[in-house]
């Protein structure tokens, strides 16, 4: 099928009532897997790449083999560009084939929201001029490994800030700062649901909640009914991966054959997808 919008896919999920699984990547092998357990699913899924991987494979070879797995997905793939820190980053993403990228103009909460405003305004209109869809940021999503970041409500988007700053900047979603973190925990997230509840209620974009990796399941699946519609995970997918690999390694092999093992890895890697995209669709909405 036709190359699926992220807007498109997060607006069909919100009608929906079903959160999108927004699956980080880093290679051929963990887009497959994230495609192969869409297609069981019968569930539209978002797979997107951390820009500073660029260090390990370029960002072309990711968008296309993304994309083409999308194309021949029978369920809707959208492909986007995580966390583009920069003005330098989001064009290269663009450039790369990208459909789709994120601003993140809020990377440290001491930048002034003029800033983000302004950078996210500008990329936000060179993006729309190409056919490109942009995520914006506003709050501040730090790391899970700082207790301030988490429970700080400092941190937390303002409601009112953030209708402002979609109508200010054209963003077609917003990522916000609930209480929520990247990477692993220091404490357990206690997402603020009242914040959320009206953020939805107050911002007429698709809300995006990252650092969804090891916040409890039941928190998941009361942002997906209180209008969250995608939600990044990166750090349990990695894990998961590792473990699945770990546990097929045969020490006395004498083969060392890399292919089985990442083959007789991909069940175990497969199912965490589908396990996150099943506690996202509360309502067991399928295609």
């Amino acid at each position: 099928m036709p190359l699926a919008k992220v807007n498109e896919v997060l607006q069909h999920a919100t009608e929906n009532h079903y959160g999108v699984a927004a699956m980080n990547v880093f290679n051929y092998e963990t887009v497959k897997w994230v495609a192969e357990a869409a297609n069981r699913e019968k569930i539209p899924v978002i797979i997107q790449l951390y820009p500073g991987f660029d260090k390990y494979i370029a960002l072309k070879h990711v968008a296309d083999f993304a994309k083409n797995f999308a194309v021949q997905s029978d369920v809707p793939i959208a492909v986007h560009l995580d966390h583009s820190a920069g003005y330098e980053i989001a064009v290269g993403g663009i450039k790369a084939g990208f459909p789709s990228v994120m601003v993140d103009g809020s990377a440290l909460p001491s930048r002034p929201y003029r800033e983000n405003v302004e950078q996210v305004r500008y990329i936000t209109r060179l993006a729309h001029a190409v056919g490109v869809t942009v995520e914006a940021e506003l709050g501040h999503v730090g790391s899970g490994a700082n207790l301030d970041d988490i429970v700080n409500a400092d941190n937390y988007t303002n409601v009112d800030q953030a209708v402002e700053f979609v109508q200010r900047t054209g963003c077609g979603s917003l990522a916000v700062a609930v209480g929520n973190a990247h990477g692993a925990y220091v404490k357990v997230p206690n997402l603020d649901f009242d914040r959320i509840t009206a953020l939805h209620k107050a911002v007429p974009v698709p809300l995006v909640l990252h650092g969804c990796s090891d916040i409890p399941h039941e928190q998941l699946q009361e942002s997906v009914r209180l209008g969250m519609s995608k939600f990044n995970i990166a750090t349990e997918y990695f894990r998961a991966i590792y473990k699945s690999i770990a546990a097929q390694v045969d020490k006395e092999a004498k083969d060392g054959n890399f292919m089985a093992l990442l083959d007789a890895s991909s069940e175990a890697a497969i199912d965490f997808v589908r396990g996150k995209m099943k506690l996202l669709n509360p309502n067991k909405f399928s295609l």
